[in-house]
């Protein structure tokens, strides 16, 4: 059996490398052509994997493909078909796959969530999209909580948390205060990558009221707001005021200062964390510090060097940013926080792992009958990519066989293909971060030979250059191509010509003897074409006097010459250039026929001038410069850099130090500002130069600190304005006395590379740290936790030492001292390392599994021992597969899943198990070497579920009282189906639902004949299947039985106060005979989906019609749980909505539609509640107490008066009557309409209301009062404002505002600080 294996594999080998050696066919992209040749689907534009969409516009899910003939579209929703004609909302674009989920009709986004795929398809094979999963943008309110001020002590550390909401996508987080304005950020006080703001020390300046935190929702264009929070510091001279006012003179007071502080980490925590990043995103690492001063964070990569041309710092240095990382990008990341008191740092471990990426993406292949190919699929990742193989969008293990097809791994063989070869595979490359999809067609044609070139296309060459001849062509199998020159020419042949692969003949030196006819003949075993073509060479155009170079003096003229000499078939033209650009504009440039004139010649005139000729073929061209000569200037002050210092002195000669003196060079009319000392070191480095100090221009002698054996020699660059000088002469060279080295190597390692060794490493001195000569290091090691003397050997200037015959992984004491000639370094500090790693030597034991339920299961295992892990306990490895499942009893490939729970973890869940199989399973302890041995397999079940629903459900024949119904079983029956579970019920002509009837059938059954049911009559279905578990979810299905032939008219279902008694006598018979299918019509007209949106005295009622054209509909409406009769508003025309007016708030009603003409046709009824009234803030003078009092004590004083003048008339008496008199009026009060001027309801941050039912943020991104979740308007009591072009808040508060009528769902709106605080962010 094993050398069949080999020969097989031999054979497949041999297959592969000549499939390689056979190219396909190219199809040239002409539009004729294409137009002609079949082609399976291509899908050319397809929405994203991941397709967050606006909840509050329509859905559009982009499916675009080409092919010939044009393929049909047809989706997947959720892995099963998705039928678009029985959803109203759903629309596909015509010639097109593209759907539109039309949300506007009150619709909700989340009900059409989901994972979505198209297919295109034609006779010629089926192409799809990447899966894609549709999710609607959330963006939810913040959560209600009690903040409380914070009191800080001066200096202290803070932390204000903002905790947004999580939305998807996650918000966009940003401080600011109440006046609309960013909070100022710097290396004390900073926002993390949380949205928290931290502050490493706080100061008097940050007590506010306002820090208030937004969080920004960019698909809904919503901004929400953090209640804001109060922050109080407590100074130490405020302290210190307020003891000292409470003590007496003789008492001692005195806060304590503000004490400074070594760093301390705010985030992230402890000392080691991990993170894991995918190759190509952007890794973020963040080190946020407390202390007092503001501590300095600096980042390095241990053992490597951070990205040069990929590495950013932001955030002040706190946030470490790698674009497009790679696998090359994993190691540990130190973040160091220093200040003045000290320092802190923490390691984050990264880990790149990688979603699948190309190697080879699978390429479409035309081929000829009989011919051989490949399609070839390599993907790469980490972990490492899984290829599986589709053909026409089915796993290409279940789909039609086809005998010239043979997969091997990443790559499919053809050899012999037929046209029905034809097919659209797809390669899926699959990991555990994502997944790869790419479609390539194989098409098999049998074409005759075509030659696409133009016949008898003229081309023209220059003679002693190439001549290109093209015959663009097509054929299956490819035709051969020959060339012939003239009409009875013999085949062209020989080193003179080049035949290219596209047809194209090269004639690489053409002259002009080769001008004439050349005839391109293309053939193939299905025919022979031919085409004709000349060539003509043409002579060169040359320059044959050229322009000069010109000295011309400021005034005179300048003339330059440019006589040429061309093909006279060829039509020159000739251009002049000043400095590569037009000739200026300016009269005194005079162009000829030969030649260039400059009339008056100026300064500005200077440059290169240089005269190209071009023809349609060639162009040539040549230059020359005109220098305009002037008078010489009037000489001006020269500023330059200063000349070198001058007679450099050594004094003072020291062991440490010695004084360096000069002499200034010319300064150069500029004054020189410093002086740079450099110095050289001629022991270790000779010939460079390092920087040592620099001092003030006006000083000439430095004093200098020295390194000990150190060859020195020094010189001096004086620097002014202008720039540096040359540098001084080098000074004497002074040598400095050896010493002991004053420091020890750094980053001192133990790290064992084999299971027996360890690897001690460290980082050398550099140069004159040694002090002196004969440098070399003691390396001292001893086991820890043992009793053993220290061992010490002293080695060379290296940066490594292995011990050898070390114990497997134990830790060792380590430290390396540096010495010299002339002694030893400090004593060096000590440092812990391993000795190497080896596998694990013992599996884990005692191995349980509990099954949970029928698709997870819990694993636990006995920890392995240390000391058997020989190394650093990494975790757990639980290896488990699918042996069979129990209800099918059919093996298949075995794919193991693995699963890894990091360290010292004694148990793991174990999820997405298929219910009703057989599971193994084996448990693995991982260290950094590898996995050790694998336990006994364990084996385990899961129980039954309850089953997917039927695969399908079909009700055919109908008659006057019976249908049959055929169904299919379920895909995933997960378990032994124990019945079937028929539930039906007649339906009216109002949609209202009659008596359920349930009906259970054996398991082995698949048809079923109903009987004894109601002629014309419409009946719902609801079918699903169900094991010993439970029941499956179900199907449903509509149908009716069709109209009594002989007219006579029975009771309708429904008419009356209900249905009529009818016992269903159901057969559970087999139908063996493939039924008719018929397309279920609605008999009657019907009214249906009746909705309203109701304000406070007024609702939009709208509906659906189904039935004859030209209806004329009422609206019928009453107090709902009122006896009162129905109220009837007619509706003009055939509209399908209206609005009721008029209606009390706070009210709820009943209402239906009906169509007039139709006796008893009318929908049923519906329910709903008008708004509750708004509370006015208007005052009515007319209805207050004390108004009333006053006019009635006015109207009786009239009165009173009235009576004693009528009194007084009637005795005759004259009485002074006074004509005017003062009297005090309140002032005039008008009464404010409900609707004038309101600044609506109060809303408060906390109170998080509910949107209105219909109400939607408007295209032009404005924010309805109604509508808007914006916690920013929240806030606003009675403001109509908006937001200036900065960000800042401007607003009034306005006195009276007409407002709009409202009808059907309009609303007013208020302006939204949403577009304005886009700027922000």
């Amino acid at each position: 059996m094993m050398k069949m294996k080999s020969i097989s594999a031999s054979k497949a080998s041999l297959v592969f490398f000549l499939c390689q050696m056979i190219s396909a066919l190219d199809v040239p992209l002409d539009s004729k052509l294409l137009e002609e040749l079949s082609q399976p689907p291509t899908i050319t534009q397809q929405s994203p994997k991941d397709y967050i969409v606006d909840p509050r516009e329509n859905i559009v899910i982009q499916c675009e493909a080409k092919g010939k003939p044009p393929p049909s579209f047809s989706w997947t929703r959720n892995g099963t078909h998705f039928d678009i004609d029985k959803d109203a909302q759903v629309t596909m674009k015509p010639n097109s796959g593209t759907l539109v989920v039309n949300i506007m009709n009150g619709v909700k986004a989340e009900a059409y969530e989901g994972v979505y795929q198209c297919t295109a398809r034609n006779e010629r094979g089926a192409a799809i999209s990447n899966n894609i999963v549709i999710r609607p943008s959330r963006s939810p309110l913040w959560t209600k909580e009690k903040l409380e001020p914070n009191h800080v002590r001066e200096g202290d550390s803070l932390v204000l948390n903002c905790r947004p909401p999580v939305g998807l996508p996650p918000p966009i987080i940003f401080w600011m205060d109440n006046a609309f304005q960013r909070l100022p950020q710097s290396e004390r006080v900073s926002q993390g990558l949380n949205g928290d703001l931290y502050f490493s020390n706080v100061q008097p300046e940050d007590t506010r009221e306002d820090y208030i935190c937004y969080a920004r929702f960019n698909h809904t264009q919503t901004i929400q707001q953090k209640q804001p929070i109060s922050v109080k510091v407590f100074s130490m001279d405020s302290l210190n005021d307020t003891i000292a006012a409470n003590l007496s003179d003789t008492d001692i007071y005195g806060a304590k200062p503000v004490t400074e502080r070594p760093p301390v980490l705010l985030t992230p925590t402890g000392s080691t964390s991990n993170k894991v990043e995918l190759r190509g995103n952007v890794l973020l690492l963040e080190c946020i510090a407390a202390g007092l001063p503001t501590p300095v964070i600096r980042w390095i990569k241990e053992g490597g060097e951070l990205p040069a041309n990929r590495t950013f710092f932001e955030n002040f240095k706190k946030t470490l940013k790698i674009v497009d990382v790679s696998e090359a990008d994993t190691g540990n990341y130190k973040c160091i926080a220093r200040n003045a008191l000290g320092s802190t740092h923490h390691v984050i471990s990264v880990t790149v792992k990688a979603a699948p990426y190309w190697i080879t993406a699978p390429r479409n292949l035309v081929l000829s009958p009989g011919e051989d190919g490949t399609l070839i699929c390599r993907a790469n990742g980490n972990p490492k990519p899984s290829i599986s193989w589709l053909t026409n969008g089915v796993p290409i293990a279940i789909a039609p066989e086809d005998p010239s097809r043979k997969v091997d791994g990443d790559t499919i063989i053809f050899s012999a293909v037929q046209e029905r070869s034809s097919a659209v595979y797809q390669c899926n490359a699959s990991n555990e971060y994502g997944y790869l999809l790419a479609n390539a067609f194989v098409n098999v044609l049998a074409e005759p030979p075509r030659i696409l070139t133009p016949t008898n296309k003229l081309y023209q060459v220059i003679a002693d250059s190439p001549a290109l001849i093209d015959c663009a062509y097509f054929g299956s199998p490819k035709p051969e191509i020959e060339w012939f020159k003239g009409v009875k020419g013999s085949i062209l042949r020989g080193n003179e010509y080049v035949f290219h692969d596209n047809g194209t003949l090269e004639i690489p030196v053409a002259q002009k003897d080769s001008t004439g006819t050349y005839t391109c003949v293309a053939r193939n075993k299905l025919g022979k074409t031919q085409n004709e073509v000349q060539l003509e060479v043409k002579d060169p155009t040359v320059i044959i006097k050229q322009p000069e170079y010109k000295v011309i003096q400021r005034s005179a003229q300048a003339s330059f010459e440019c006589v040429i000499k061309h093909d006279p078939t060829l039509m020159p033209t000739v251009i002049w250039l000043k400095d590569n650009n037009e000739l200026p504009d300016d009269e005194r440039f005079l162009v000829g026929k030969d030649n260039l004139t400059i009339m008056n010649v100026t300064d500005k005139d200077d440059g290169t001038y240089t005269c190209i000729v071009n023809t349609t073929l060639d162009s040539v061209s040549a230059s020359a410069v005109l220098t305009v000569v002037a008078a010489p200037p009037t000489p001006a002050i020269i500023y330059a850099r200063p000349n070198p210092p001058l007679d450099l002195e050594l004094t003072g000669q020291l062991e440490r130090s010695i004084e360096l003196s000069w002499v200034p060079g010319e300064e150069n009319n500029s004054p020189i500002t410093n002086f740079v000392i450099e110095y050289e070191d001629g022991l270790h480095e000779p010939g460079v130069w390092h920087y040592q100090t620099e001092v003030p221009g006006s000083q000439t002698t430095v004093q200098l600190k020295l390194s000990p054996y150190v060859n020195y020699s020094f010189r001096v660059i004086a620097v002014n304005e202008i720039g540096r000088s040359q540098p001084s002469e080098p000074s004497e060279q002074y040598l400095t006395k050896s010493a002991n080295p004053d420091e020890n190597p750094s980053n001192v390692q133990g790290i064992g590379s084999e299971p027996d060794n360890l690897v001690i490493t460290w980082e050398s001195l550099k140069g004159f740290q040694s002090n002196g000569p004969g440098l070399q290091y003691k390396v001292s090691w001893r086991q820890k936790d043992v009793d053993d003397e220290w061992t010490s050997v002293v080695v060379a200037n290296v940066s490594k030492y292995i011990v050898s015959g070390t114990p497997t992984f134990v830790p060792y004491e380590i430290k390396v001292q540096a010495l010299n000639d002339l002694g030893y370094a400090p004593e060096p500090s000590e440092v812990i390392g391993h000795s190497g790693e080896d596998l694990p030597m013992v599996a884990p034991g005692n191995v349980q599994v509990h099954v949970i339920n029928s698709t997870l299961a819990k694993v636990h295992w006995d920890p392995v021992p240390l000391k058997s892990v020989r190394g650093h306990l990494q975790g757990y490895k639980v290896y488990y597969w699918k042996v069979q499942s129990l209800s099918r009893r059919s093996k298949r490939h075995v794919e193991k899943k693995i699963l890894t729970f990091r360290g010292n973890k004694t148990f793991g869940m174990l999820p997405g198990l298929e219910p009703y199989s057989s599971y193994k399973l084996n448990v693995r302890v991982v260290n950094g070497k590898g996995e050790g041995p694998a336990s006994p397999d364990k084996v385990f079940k899961t129980p039954e579920g309850v089953p997917s629903s039927p695969s399908f459900l079909k009700i055919t024949n109908p008659t006057l009282d019976s249908l049959t119904l055929e169904w299919g079983s379920p895909t995933h029956p997960n378990g032994v189906l124990t019945s079937y579970i028929l539930k039906f019920q007649p339906i009216n002509n109002t949609h209202e639902l009659g008596p359920l009837v349930e009906i259970i059938i054996p398991a082995n059954e698949s048809s079923l004949i109903l009987k004894n049911l109601n002629y014309s009559t419409r009946y719902k279905f609801y079918f699903n299947a169900q094991t010993s578990v439970g029941s499956g979810s179900q199907i449903t299905e509509e149908a009716v039985t069709i109209m009594d032939e002989a007219g006579i008219l029975r009771p309708a279902i429904g008419a009356g106060k209900g249905y009529s008694e009818i016992l269903f006598a159901t057969s559970p018979v087999m139908h063996t005979v493939r039924p008719t299918f018929y397309k279920v019509q609605p008999l009657y007209p019907r009214i249906r989906n009746v909705t309203t949106a109701a304000a406070e005295t007024y609702a939009n009622i709208s509906w659906e019609y189904e039935g004859p054209d030209h209806a004329s509909f009422y609206v019928e409406y009453g107090v709902a749980g009122s006896k009162e009769d129905w109220k009837k508003e007619i509706v003009n025309g055939s509209r399908s909505f209206f609005v009721l007016k008029g209606l009390t708030p706070g009210t709820a009603y009943k209402v239906r539609v009906g169509a007039e003409g139709l006796s008893g046709f009318r929908s049923s009824e519906d329910l709903f509640e008008t708004g509750p009234a708004m509370a006015s803030r208007q005052v009515d003078i007319a209805t207050q107490g004390w108004f009333i009092g006053l006019m009635c004590a006015v109207a009786l004083l009239i009165l009173i008066l009235l009576i004693v003048c009528f009194i007084r008339r009637n005795k005759g008496g004259k009485y002074p009557v006074k004509e005017k008199e003062d009297a005090h009026a309140d002032p005039e009060i008008q009464p404010m309409k409900e609707d004038d001027g309101t600044f609506g309801e109060y809303s408060d941050a906390e109170d998080h209301k509910p949107l209105k039912k219909g109400s939607r943020t408007p295209s032009d991104r404005t924010v309805k009062k109604e509508d808007s979740d914006d916690s920013l308007v929240d806030y606003g009591e009675g403001v109509n404002g908006q937001f200036n072009e900065d960000g800042s808040f401007i607003g009034q508060y306005s006195g009276k505002k007409e407002k709009e009528p409202a009808e059907g769902n309009e609303s007013s709106e208020a302006p939204s600080p949403v577009n304005a605080m886009n700027s922000f962010v």
